[in-house]
């Protein structure tokens, strides 16, 4: 029995109420929820927790303990913890995976789902080269920072860089057919980078593509997010085609450089949404000029070229699509780039970060409603 005028079954439920704040890392949920608490024994001050982990080898498990220990080290009564890891069986993780999809036996694609809230941003342009991929994860943890929940699927299937880009290395984990993403910077990520060896290419034609997309929507936890971007390979190939059709409610962004050559192929991409009936959201005109040392600015790509396309698919959709934001040609973010920590949180105040902050914020105050919301409609002939 406990000392003191506390009884082990009091003492118990408290440390009970303990673990009821202990979050899985991967799940963000609390263990007790999870069906992750195995047994809680108290005898004596010494409180031994028993914990199932979802998976054996659970790359979290030093993390899960010491949140354990550090919950039930604060209860009165307990003067020490020894926490026991066990995994979970198939019928339990099974139960899990049940509850974690809201009943249903089958993965679904959450974004998809009638009166999801969840904004799903696709970053599109029409050629390589325009910094796609640095806008979006310099989009993505700019929106976190502001407090949001959100997730990035790197699309870009053959040419797959957000992992480099936010500094990922880990593997994401596997719950049978539900896949845990890695984190970083407050971000969930998930990408084909994760699951190939080295730098391996990847050599698969459009079923595959589409199939692999659909598995990062669908079997991929991602929680509850306010906004999920993903980085699109350029064009308007398979990859553009299967995601208005796994989530027709996404909302396209369209990035372009300020060169003209680079705004006409610009126009294709966005231009895709009359095809596909998707919102588009603005431009992102990236590479606008380069800051010299005296202070004055060399249009490298020349000018003009956001605005072009802002006004050319305004005309086309029948809709405004503003002109987002400039953002200057930077070293830095290159470089942070390179370092896995996108330039909006490595240099903040650098011109970059603070344009690319200038769009995120623009996305962040967005309401939500039916702008966005595919209805089904089409054009009737006559």
């Amino acid at each position: 029995m406990t000392t003191g005028t506390n009884t082990a079954g009091t003492v118990e439920q408290a440390v009970h109420a303990a673990l009821a704040t202990v979050d899985d890392p991967e799940i963000h949920r609390p263990i007790t929820e999870l069906g992750m608490v195995k047994s809680v024994v108290v005898v004596d001050g010494v409180a031994d927790i028993g914990v199932f982990l979802t998976v054996a080898g659970c790359p979290m498990r030093e993390t899960i303990t010491k949140r354990v220990t550090e919950a039930v080290s604060r209860v009165p009564g307990v003067t020490s913890v020894r926490v026991e890891l066990d995994v979970m069986s198939d019928e339990q993780r099974a139960e899990m995976r049940k509850g974690l999809r809201g009943g249903a036996a089958e993965a679904v694609i959450p974004f998809a789902q009638p009166g999801s809230l969840t904004r799903v941003y696709c970053v599109a342009s029409g050629k390589g080269g325009v910094g796609k991929s640095s806008v979006t994860v310099n989009l993505a943890a700019a929106l976190a920072a502001r407090g949001l929940s959100v997730g990035v699927v790197d699309a870009d299937i053959y040419g797959h860089s957000v992992p480099r880009m936010l500094g990922v290395t880990a593997r994401p984990t596997r719950v049978d057919d539900m896949i845990m993403p890695p984190q970083a910077h407050g971000l969930k990520v998930i990408s084909i980078g994760m699951f190939t060896a080295g730098n391996d290419a990847v050599v698969w034609r459009g079923p595959m593509l589409h199939r692999a997309l659909q598995q990062f929507l669908a079997d991929v936890f991602w929680g509850d997010l306010d906004v999920l971007l993903l980085d699109l390979p350029p064009g308007t190939g398979d990859i553009a085609i299967s995601t208005a059709q796994l989530i027709p409610n996404a909302e396209l962004l369209v990035v372009t450089t300020p060169q003209q050559a680079a705004a006409e192929v610009a126009e294709r991409a966005g231009s895709i949404a009359v095809q596909t009936r998707q919102r588009v959201v603005g431009v992102i005109e990236n590479m606008s000029w380069m800051e010299l040392p005296d202070g004055s600015r060399m249009d490298v790509f020349g000018t003009g070229g956001g605005q072009t396309v802002s006004d050319s698919l305004t005309r086309i959709l029948g809709a405004k699509v503003p002109l987002l934001g400039q953002i200057p040609l930077e070293p830095r973010v290159r470089e942070s780039g390179d370092s896995g920590v996108p330039v909006v949180l490595s240099d903040p105040d650098s011109p970059a970060a603070t344009a690319l902050r200038g769009v995120a914020e623009k996305l962040a105050v967005r309401s939500r409603g039916l702008a966005g919301m595919s209805l089904g409609l089409s054009p009737v002939s006559r």
